[in-house]
């Protein structure tokens, strides 16, 4: 099944059903939990000189 929604990383949620304002503020001090893509549970690795996230799907990000 192919999907063009995409998906709030912090809380899973559909990103366009309604604003995510606690979500947003939280995301610059956390990594992303879900994929935007597939709403996939990711695997998160938090460092001291960043992080990554990592789909089964869609493969790692980092920041």
């Amino acid at each position: 099944m192919t999907t063009t929604e995409l998906w709030c990383d912090r809380c899973g949620e559909a990103a366009t059903a309604t604003a995510h304002p606690g979500c947003a503020s939280a995301r610059q001090l956390e990594p992303p939990r879900f994929c935007q893509h597939c709403r996939r549970r990711m695997k998160v690795q938090v460092l001291p000189v960043g992080w990554s996230a990592v789909c089964v799907e869609h493969g790692e990000i980092r920041g």
